[in-house]
């Protein structure tokens, strides 16, 4: 954690610009939160696709008056070239977030995931480049090692993507690589294995195993465990995916890089139900039941674990929370919005 303390001490004496894309997201909004709380200047655009206005309404009350007089919000899209060539306009730092994500989302619409990941990632790294920004840090993703079988996961070798979900984002790489040799312009990929924690949706057919989950149970609905329940992720506290956009937004790096972005640590999807129901437990939610085993899902990987040491090296990345000190962060807020909702 020092050099990440280093660079917030560093922001907060000289506050910078920082321009998010998917800003009404789960890990756009916590990487809003998290850079106003630094008193930096913060411009974010979204189109609501899959980003909600609570969730900045949240932000705004977890943040001082102030720091939320510090954020600039543009509803638009980023398959809008003049959108995104306005939207960052003056920003020092790009944190690109906005994507379709899921892999049943892709192979259900693969055109739609492939304008949105592919053609709107270009608009934006095109932006980028002529606006001749600082840096710029995109959502990259696991799913790119594909079946590749090699644990853990380290970023120079990947397989054949398994979904359209995952062309999408390998491509983003590709494009990333020939800008920094055709342009001169290096950006930064994370990929981003499991992300979890508050703020992420729990509804809709595309959401997240952990919310999901956390969410059936807390309704006493049953939860549908894809496979034999041995099928494991490296799962990643959002706090984790912060630090990590702030280091390599401020890293200075002159190459295109993909790091990993978790733990090294695997979690199989039975672990994982056990340790939400021992959560939930401690807030007298208590479940009997047990889940109900189903097919294995089209375009899963079997088994995800990252080798992290390439981010620890060059970008002096150490992550700070675990999947249990996430969960026991993240389950007053799941039950709060289950109350709420």
């Amino acid at each position: 954690m020092q050099r990440f303390q280093q660079v917030c001490e560093q922001l907060k004496a000289e506050p910078k610009v920082w321009a998010i894309t998917g800003v009404a997201g789960f890990i756009g909004s916590n990487l809003l939160e998290a850079l106003l709380k630094l008193n930096q200047k913060v411009i974010g655009l979204d189109n609501f696709a899959t980003g909600h206005q609570h969730n900045l309404d949240e932000v705004k009350g977890l943040v001082s008056e102030q720091q939320w007089q510090q954020f600039r919000f543009v509803e638009g899209d980023i398959r809008d070239q003049a959108t995104c060539q306005e939207f960052l306009s003056g920003a020092d730092f790009v944190l690109h977030q906005a994507a379709l994500g899921s892999v049943p989302r892709s192979i259900n619409d693969p055109i739609t995931t492939n304008e949105v990941n592919i053609s709107g990632y270009l608009n934006m790294l095109q932006a980028a480049k002529e606006q001749q920004v600082s840096a710029f840090v995109y959502a990259a993703s696991s799913s790119t090692y594909g079946d590749h079988p090699d644990l853990p996961k380290v970023e120079d070798k990947i397989g054949n993507p398994l979904s359209p979900y995952a062309v999408t984002k390998y491509v983003n790489e590709l494009y990333s690589s020939v800008f920094q040799r055709t342009y001169n312009f290096p950006s930064i990929g994370l990929r981003y294995f499991n992300v979890f924690g508050p703020r992420q949706d729990p509804n809709g057919a595309y959401a997240a195993v952990i919310p999901k989950w956390t969410s059936a149970l807390i309704d006493e609905e049953q939860v549908f465990i894809n496979g034999d329940g041995e099928t494991s992720r490296d799962f990643c506290f959002i706090d984790n995916v912060v630090q990590m956009n702030i280091l390599a937004a401020t890293a200075g790096l002159e190459s295109s890089e993909v790091f990993n972005v978790a733990l090294n640590d695997q979690t199989s999807l039975t672990q994982l139900y056990d340790l939400l129901c021992e959560n939930l437990s401690k807030y007298g939610v208590v479940r009997s039941a047990k889940p109900e085993y189903r097919d294995f899902r089209a375009g899963d990987v079997r088994h995800s674990r990252a080798d992290i040491s390439k981010a620890e090296q060059l970008l002096g990345y150490a992550p700070e929370f675990t999947i249990g000190q996430g969960l026991a962060i993240a389950m007053p807020w799941y039950i709060e919005q289950s109350k709420a909702n």
